[in-house]
């Protein structure tokens, strides 16, 4: 990967726009009718087009500034997705106890936040990378703690004692994801913006 900028998409164009989640899954039909499926990917990725969060002509000068800083697709920087940037359910306040961080050993410090989707047949685990400045709480056993590093541009925390053997560890915050623009060449037409002609600016989430 290249360079990565610590800078944050303009929240205000980004909340309008559309996109998600996606996984790369191989299908193979059989002679039976019956077909096999295999997960290429063990992660999913997210894609978003921020095309549709432009809303007057500043927003359009303001993302052709911000692409021209990134040099295109070269630099990576941070991007708040609408309906996922949070450890809880929208329209909530993170919680301490919102997402589980791990277990204490007596002797491991660091640990990774994460956040989990699902729970009743094969939850997936997503490692969060890129957490919000001032934003993440900490909790031993359900008992807030402050003694805690959190590296924001990697997502891992750091106590500055090891958490007891046994003691549950758990996490609460807001996130950012990881992205790079998916293109070289943006499209901007005034005319066609006036007319309502919504151009495209995909993003890609990167790994990290």
């Amino acid at each position: 990967m290249n360079g990565f900028h610590e800078t944050l998409f303009p929240l205000h164009v980004g909340f309008g726009a559309s996109g998600g989640p996606m996984r790369k899954t191989d299908i193979a039909a059989l002679v039976s009718g019956f077909e096999e499926r295999n997960a290429r990917w063990a992660n999913s990725r997210r894609s978003y087009d921020a095309g549709t969060g432009l809303r007057s002509l500043r927003d359009l000068q303001t993302v052709l500034s911000f692409f021209e800083e990134r040099r295109g697709r070269l630099y990576g920087f941070r991007f708040r997705d609408p309906l996922d940037h949070a450890s809880c359910p929208i329209g909530q306040q993170p919680q301490a106890s919102d997402q589980s961080l791990g277990l204490g050993d007596g002797e491991t410090v660091s640990f990774h936040l994460t956040k989990t989707y699902g729970g009743l047949h094969v939850p997936y685990q997503r490692k969060i990378t890129k957490p919000v400045a001032g934003s993440v709480l900490i909790a031993v056993d359900g008992a807030a703690v402050n003694d805690v590093a959190i590296d924001e541009a990697t997502g891992v925390v750091t106590f500055a004692t090891p958490p007891y053997a046994g003691s549950s560890l758990t996490a609460g915050f807001q996130f950012d994801v990881p992205v790079r623009f998916d293109t070289d060449q943006l499209e901007f037409s005034l005319s066609g913006f006036e007319a309502g002609d919504i151009p495209s600016v995909p993003l890609m989430e990167i790994r990290l």
